[in-house]
């Protein structure tokens, strides 16, 4: 392994539907270890690495019966969820010998410290891997409205958003053998274009501030050391 990483801080979104692997529903603890293995190594590189974990694995807004909720309630239970996977991460990562902080949006003084910009960059400049819980703490915002919003305030290099694709596609590659994929594609292209790269708010967060974004397979064994490296690896979301 050579050469210097190309990004000093990255913000990592990891989606809940990662963590279950490929079961239905919960957890998948070998998914869960290759993740740590992977972010153990390239916090060994000097790194600093921050992350937000979604919690689709636990509880999906989007799910039948949670069309009879009241929308607040359901994306207050979908924050909540998103804070068990985060002691998930802090369980299984302590045990690999890294340094990890959980900052909570949504005040949890018994197993989180509290969101504070400060307190974080603290933490990230010490080496500590950090993993904001709880989204943005309101209602009516994703976790990747939250991704793209700690992103910005930590000042990371690149949102890198780790699926189960390799990138980004013209169309779903899984139904379409000919979509286009894409190795670099600009924000006014996917807007042109009406690609699903993150959700609305996100995204114009993201273009706003000239946050660059990395699409990539997160199940991909040395993904994530390829991409901070700087190899082509995913889809690089960026300005004109």
């Amino acid at each position: 392994m050579t050469g210097k990483p190309k990004y000093r801080r990255v913000l990592l979104k990891l989606s809940g539907e990662l963590m279950k692997g490929g079961h239905d529903f919960g957890f998948d603890e070998v998914a869960i270890n290759e993740f740590g293995d992977q972010i153990l190594e390239v916090n060994q590189l000097g790194v600093q690495v921050a992350l937000v974990v979604g919690g689709g694995n636990i509880f999906r807004g989007g799910a039948p019966f949670a069309a009879h909720m009241d929308r607040t309630t359901a994306d207050n239970i979908g924050m909540l969820a998103t804070l068990l996977n985060a002691l998930m991460l802090q369980d299984a990562f302590e045990k690999k010998g890294m340094h990890i902080r959980i900052l909570s949006a949504i005040p949890s003084p018994n197993i989180a410290e509290p969101f504070i910009r400060r307190k974080a960059l603290e933490h990230l400049k010490a080496g500590r891997v950090v993993v904001f819980a709880c989204g943005t703490g309101s209602p009516f915002f994703t976790t990747d409205t939250a991704a793209a919003l700690r992103a910005n305030e930590i000042e990371a290099d690149v949102l890198l958003k780790g699926t189960k694709v390799r990138g980004v596609f013209s169309t779903d590659p899984q139904k379409d053998p000919e979509a286009q994929f894409f190795k670099s594609i600009t924000y006014s292209e996917v807007l042109k274009r009406n690609l699903q790269v993150m959700d609305t708010a996100a995204f114009a967060m993201c273009r706003d501030n000239n946050m660059p974004i990395i699409v990539y397979d997160a199940t991909k064994r040395d993904s994530l050391r390829r991409v901070v490296m700087g190899e082509e690896v995913g889809t690089l979301v960026h300005g004109e």
